[in-house]
């Protein structure tokens, strides 16, 4: 029978409930356990595609092009389960489901309401990732928001039924709070007690209780939250500040022996934990040596979150190559006025050792971008252009090497008379936004020779797309003519997915995401091959 854990959140946003359900999730696997993850998002857009990066953060694409919360990136770094449009819940999709319902008539002209048909529909969506792989044993569900929020209401009461529904231990309330120190003297509960006393008017009794505080607490505080709280001593747990990385949350809370007690709550016999790959992975973080400056140039610079797999996935490959990553956010516009020697040095002088270009939408900043691979380029710094970034090595290519001045792509300058970047010709009179997206996962087919060759090792990749616009094929020979190498394609050849530059430390662009793939615990081979080129570079300089 399939187990539930619900994980929600009181007093504040932005405690770190993905991290902790992530966690959570990470040692169940560590136990035996097939975990799937869900996240239900209260927000009414039926999908964070068109949401703006700084109020949302990064979008996060899984493989069958699900555009979702950033959230379903950490699930997917810290466990193994399989993640699809399924697993990412929205209050958009439940009403417009409903109401796409009612007007087909499925309701016999009922009266449609909150309670009963919003929340059965929430509670369908749920017990279908149960249902999708009979091999699932835990399914967690973060419920979005904070408690006490309007909008969060339907997913609690939501979940309040299925724990009233389900045998006992066969659906458990995990709440993760604030513990508040004022003025840094002294830590303060009664936010805690007011927020587990909101879910109790909701109708749910946590049965676990995760305090997000900046030091470890001591046993009386504990014992004060247990008896406010009518949580059990031994299951309150506290998410403190980790002086290095996330990803140590995993080991924290075991230490903490969160997975035993989630085990005996939810009746399952007590397995033999597995958490090499953590444990391993801590290793590689304290081994680290030196540091490499990497200079991101984008546009949503302001905001960490709008760029957080580029983040995460540098910092996998630094664990991997034994050296700390030294981010340095540059924001493109810097550079819409100004050379960009003016912001990234002259070569033996630069605040950067490797350039990275990420994805993005718009003409806006792009000028800069350009300027700041041009200069990657004709000084030798390892440059790595993803999705828009490749782009951008295409336009600089064709204006700088070609001369072709007013090389562009159709998204930036619709009349440009050298569209090197354009729509597919299918594509042209589509007017939805998101009928013009590849989205998702597809196959490339990597050439041998290509740095992206030697990265991969492997003759077919799949890789997870979110663009529009592609490489111009009718300007493919000019490029390849010119020196531009074309290291994959698609596996009819019809598409460019990645360009290289010729005799450069390592200068490569893939129109894919190699983001949404990495992990703490498996570093993605293009990052590793990028960051180890870097290394190199200053060794040998």
């Amino acid at each position: 029978m399939n187990k539930f854990i619900f994980i929600s959140g009181g007093v504040c946003s932005s405690l770190g409930k993905g991290v902790a359900a992530s966690s959570l999730g990470a040692l169940l696997e560590g136990r035996g356990l097939n975990v799937r993850m869900v996240k239900c998002d209260p927000y009414i857009n039926v999908d964070a595609g068109t949401m703006n990066p700084y109020q949302h953060g990064e979008v996060y694409v899984t493989d069958d092009g699900a555009e979702t919360d950033l959230d379903l990136g950490n699930y997917e770094r810290f466990t193994s389960g399989r993640l699809s449009k399924a697993n990412s819940v929205t209050t958009g999709q439940i009403y417009k489901s409903v109401i796409e319902k009612e007007r087909e008539g499925r309701f016999l002209g009922r009266t449609i309401q909150v309670i009963p048909h919003i929340t059965d529909e929430i509670k369908n969506r749920i017990m279908a990732v149960a249902k999708e792989d009979p091999d699932t044993d835990v399914v967690i569900v973060e419920i979005g928001g904070t408690v006490g929020d309007i909008e969060s209401i339907p997913f609690l009461e939501a979940a309040r039924q299925i724990i009233h529904e389900q045998e006992r231990g066969n659906a458990l309330s995990v709440h993760l709070t604030l513990i508040p120190e004022i003025a840094g003297l002294e830590l303060k509960t009664k936010p805690t007690q007011h927020s587990v006393k909101a879910m109790q008017e909701q109708g749910i009794q946590p049965d676990v209780l995760i305090c997000r505080a900046p030091v470890m607490l001591d046993e009386a505080t504990i014992h004060k939250i247990a008896s406010f709280t009518n949580v059990d001593f031994n299951a309150v747990f506290v998410s403190y500040d980790v002086k290095t990385t996330i990803y140590e949350m995993p080991l924290v809370f075991y230490e903490q022996k969160l997975d035993l007690v989630v085990l005996k709550k939810m009746g399952v016999e007590s397995r033999h934990a597995n958490l090499k790959n953590w444990r391993k992975m801590m290793e590689h973080l304290h081994a680290r040596q030196g540091k490499v400056r990497i200079g991101i140039v984008g546009k949503y610079m302001e905001l960490h979150d709008a760029y957080k797999s580029i983040y995460e996935a540098l910092f996998h490959a630094g664990l991997a190559c034994a050296v700390e990553i030294d981010l340095v956010k540059v924001d493109s516009a810097a550079f819409e006025e100004n050379e960009a020697e003016s912001t990234l040095g002259k070569n033996g002088a630069s605040p950067v050792d490797g350039i990275l270009i990420p994805g993005g939408f718009g003409g806006r900043g792009t000028n800069g971008m350009i300027k700041a691979a041009a200069w990657a380029r004709q000084n030798n710094v390892p440059y790595f252009g993803i999705c828009l970034g490749m782009q951008i090595m295409v336009i600089e290519w064709a204006r700088n090497i070609l001369k072709w001045e007013d090389a562009d792509s159709t998204e930036f300058t619709e009349n440009t008379k050298h569209p090197v970047i354009s729509l597919l010709e299918e594509q042209i009179d589509v007017t939805n936004l998101g009928g013009t997206m590849r989205l998702g996962r597809s196959e490339s087919i990597p050439h041998e020779g290509s740095k992206i060759f030697t990265a991969y090792k492997e003759k077919n990749i799949w890789e997870r797309h979110r663009h529009r616009y592609e490489f111009a094929n009718k300007y493919r020979a000019e490029m390849t003519n010119s020196g531009l190498i074309i290291g994959a394609t698609t596996a009819d050849g019809a598409l460019v997915e990645s360009v290289e530059w010729p005799d450069h430390p390592w200068g490569v662009g893939v129109q894919f995401h190699p983001e949404f793939k990495s992990k703490p615990t498996a570093a993605h081979p293009l990052f590793c091959a990028f960051i180890a080129a870097v290394k190199e570079k200053i060794l040998s300089s």
